[in-house]
């Protein structure tokens, strides 16, 4: 398979079966290559090619690696569903509660035969270390014992998957390092950085579900991202088709840090990196050709690989620094990096084996953009139903389509609408 084409692959699973809305929120682009394709592949590849025997393993790999994923998810889900980060919960709850010891009228014509019915108002989650109503011990070794065998099999199923479909078709090799930094003017790198935020930050949700202390569940969650990535660069090492990034760790590294310091800082993300994405239609036959072998003809490829059409935003809540200002609480301001031009990893121009050159377009440039946009903060949107609150949440993983300050090829310009 041609390297410039399949280094742009997502790291999360992409499962046909589930609503278009999580095959969205959880197909994160930019990050380490082939763990979103080989659940693609799996999924499909056993109906389509090879004898019976080589369908069947595949099918029944498939099989495994979105079960395991969907243990994942599933928790994932319920630790947002009841998360305080965004159950936005100010409601309070009232039972009956019996109490001898109060009285309020006068003791010469009160009744204390029979004990007198008193309501005290409860928090509906208490406030204690870790946000949740206090849990007892058992129920949270019992909670981070789940979340570790739904996190040790999802992921070691995806790695088997992984393995036997897509690093099989590559020999193997020493352990080597490989310098993509130059590539796609680091727009892929920009995409690590978001995949690993977006890790870290459903890890750390995970972790907040079982109890644990809030410091424990941060450096759970925010390492997650890094060893989840780490584990694909270190197959890529050893293929010969691939190689170990220090640039992809480094983006990595940073994506999860993200995270991190802003939860020890503020208990809270007041930045939030998000992405952005738009269809691009490059006018010429001979460049829509080039595109569709490099980036796929469908949306959801090019939803992936078009780095073109792709743009990464680190949106900052206003509120949240201005505390004592008269914004809104949902306004957000983002800043964004994309680049144009890119029919290549490094240049517009590609060669077959024998080192004839296929495709030249060094008439083109390549260029980067930088955006400065206003953006709306789904999760300060206050509601009282779980089914808004995760589609809040899941949209907050997106930026906002809005109007756009742009600078590129030395000028700026103004965009009506940037998506």
């Amino acid at each position: 398979m041609n390297q410039v084409s399949s280094r742009t692959s997502p790291c999360l699973p992409f499962f046909f079966n589930w609503p278009p809305f999580l095959h969205a929120y959880f197909y994160c682009p930019g990050k380490e290559a082939a763990m979103g394709s080989i659940v693609v592949s799996l999924s499909c590849t056993a109906y389509l090619r090879g004898a019976c025997l080589r369908n069947k393993l595949k099918m029944q790999m498939a099989g495994m690696v979105n079960f395991g994923f969907k243990i994942i998810i599933c928790l994932c889900l319920q630790a947002i569903f009841t998360s305080p980060a965004t159950s936005q919960d100010t409601l309070t709850i009232r039972y009956k509660k019996y109490d001898t010891s109060a009285v309020n009228a006068p003791s010469m014509f009160a009744d204390t035969s029979m004990p007198q019915q008193k309501y005290k108002p409860y928090p509906a989650i208490r406030p204690t270390s870790n946000g949740y109503v206090a849990l007892t011990q058992k129920q949270v070794k019992s909670r981070v014992r789940l979340v570790a065998i739904a996190n040790v099999v999802g992921y070691s199923s995806i790695l088997a998957g992984l393995n036997a479909d897509w690093y099989s078709n590559y020999p193997r090799s020493k352990f080597h390092t490989f310098n993509d930094i130059p590539e796609w003017l680091q727009v892929d790198k920009a995409g690590h950085m978001y995949g690993a935020y977006i890790e870290s930050r459903l890890s750390m949700e995970l972790w907040r579900w079982t109890g644990i202390s809030q410091k424990k569940r941060i450096w759970f969650g925010g390492l997650s991202g890094v060893l989840y990535q780490a584990i694909i660069e270190t197959l890529d090492g050893f293929s010969s088709g691939w190689g170990w990034s220090w640039g992809d760790i480094g983006a990595n590294v940073a994506g999860s840090t993200t995270m991190i310091v802003q939860e020890l800082a503020w208990n809270d993300q007041r930045i939030k990196l998000k992405f952005s994405f738009h269809r691009n239609d490059y006018g010429e036959p001979a460049l829509n050709l080039r595109a569709d072998k490099v980036y796929g003809k469908t949306l959801a490829e090019r939803f992936i690989k078009d780095y073109n059409a792709t743009t990464f935003w680190a949106s900052a809540n206003m509120k949240s620094f201005l505390p004592q200002s008269n914004l809104p609480p949902w306004l957000s301001v983002a800043v964004g990096y994309g680049a144009e031009g890119m029919f290549g990893a490094r240049d517009n121009t590609t060669k077959d084996d024998n080192g004839n050159i296929t495709f030249d377009r060094r008439d083109i440039k390549r260029y980067r953009q930088w955006y400065l946009a206003p953006d709306i903060d789904f999760t300060k949107i206050k509601t009282n139903k779980k089914a808004m609150r995760f589609l809040f949440t899941v949209l907050t993983a997106f930026k906002f389509p809005a109007p756009s300050l742009e600078f590129s090829n030395g000028k700026f310009k103004v965009n009506a609408v940037t998506f």
